[in-house]
C-alpha cells in the first residue's frame, strides 16, 4: 500500500469515527402528536369510563391538540386527563401551550387558566370511574390573570410526595421561579425526568424548579377504587397525560426524548446521551 493510500485509509477511518460519534450524539425526539387525530392517546374523564371522550373534550383543531367545553352545561368537577399510549421512565418531554377563551361554567376558581402535564402516573384503566386525578406528579401549567404574579411549571402532587433539599416535601403544591405569562401567548414547557432520582422543570428554556425522589404518598385524590402503590414507594416511571381542569387550553409541538436505551458503543443503536442502560434494546451488525 502506498503512502497516499495509507493516508487516505487513515482519513477515511477518522471520518467514520466522526460520523459515528455525530450519529450517536444526535437526539432522536419522538413526536407524541401527529396533528391529525388522537390515535396514540386515551381520555379518562371523571364520572366516565377510560376511553370515553365525554363532550369531545379533547380534540384536534388546526393541527393543535385542544381542550374544549362547548358541550358542557356545567363543568361539574369533570376533571379529565388524556393519556399517552406508553409509559416512560427516563426522558425529556417538551411542548408549547396557551390558554384561550373563558373558563367552563362552574369551574373552580383555582382552575382558572390552569392545566398540567402529569408524569409518573397510573394508567387510565386503573383509575376509578369517579376518580378526579391520577396518582402522579403534576407539572402545573398556569396562565396569568392579567395583573397578578402567577408562576407556571409549578409542582403539584396528587397522591404523591417528593423530596426537596434532602427532606420529604408534603405540601400539595409549590411555585416555581418562572415569569408570569399573561394573555394567550404560547409558553414552552420542558421537563427532565430521571426515574425516581431527579425531576427538573423548565419554562421558556429556564430551569425553574427541581426536586428528587418522587414517591407514592399524600392525599388530594378522590374516587380511587383500587389504591395505587404503597406510601413511600418510589415512582421509577409511569404514564404521561395532559390535563382538563375547566379552562380551554391548546397544545402543540409535543415531543419526547427517551433517555433509556442501548449504552454499548459497539451497537448500531447506541446513543451517547442515554442515561439509563437497557441492554435488551441493543442491536449489532451481523458478522459476515
Amino acid at each position: 500500500m502506498t503512502r497516499f493510500n495509507i493516508f487516505f485509509a487513515f482519513c477515511l477511518m477518522l471520518s467514520n469515527v466522526s460520523l459515528n460519534a455525530q450519529s450517536s450524539a444526535e437526539e432522536q425526539w419522538e413526536s407524541m402528536f401527529n396533528g391529525k387525530d388522537l390515535s396514540k392517546w386515551k381520555p379518562k374523564i371523571r364520572n366516565h369510563a377510560a376511553g370515553d371522550n365525554f363532550g369531545n373534550t379533547f380534540r384536534v383543531e388546526e393541527g393543535k391538540l385542544v381542550v374544549r367545553y362547548d358541550a358542557y352545561d356545567k363543568f361539574n368537577e369533570k376533571f379529565g386527563h388524556l393519556f399517552y399510549y406508553k409509559p416512560f421512565n427516563y426522558y425529556r418531554i417538551r411542548l408549547e401551550y396557551r390558554f384561550v377563551g373563558d373558563q367552563a361554567k362552574d369551574g373552580p376558581g383555582w382552575a382558572l387558566r390552569n392545566s398540567g402535564i402529569m408524569l409518573h402516573g397510573q394508567t387510565p384503566e386503573s383509575m376509578g370511574r369517579d376518580q378526579d386525578f391520577p396518582v402522579s406528579i403534576e407539572v402545573q401549567l398556569l396562565g396569568g390573570d392579567g395583573k397578578n404574579k402567577r408562576t407556571t411549571c409549578n409542582l403539584c402532587t396528587p397522591g404523591t410526595n417528593v423530596e426537596m433539599n434532602g427532606k420529604l416535601f408534603t405540601p400539595h403544591c409549590i411555585n416555581s421561579t418562572s415569569e408570569t405569562y399573561h394573555g394567550d401567548q404560547w409558553v414552552r414547557a420542558e421537563v427532565l425526568v430521571l426515574g425516581d432520582s431527579v425531576v427538573k422543570h423548565f419554562a421558556n428554556g429556564m430551569e425553574v424548579l427541581s426536586y428528587q425522589k418522587p414517591q407514592v404518598g399524600g392525599g388530594n385524590v378522590d374516587g380511587q377504587e383500587i389504591k395505587f402503590g404503597q406510601p413511600g414507594q418510589m415512582l421509577k416511571g409511569g404514564t404521561i397525560s395532559l390535563q382538563s381542569e375547566s379552562h380551554p387550553v391548546e397544545f402543540k409541538n409535543i415531543e419526547i426524548l427517551d433517555l433509556e436505551g442501548c449504552m454499548d458503543p459497539k451497537a448500531t443503536n447506541y446513543k451517547s446521551y442515554y442515561i439509563k442502560s437497557k441492554p435488551e434494546d441493543c442491536r449489532y451488525k451481523k458478522k459476515k
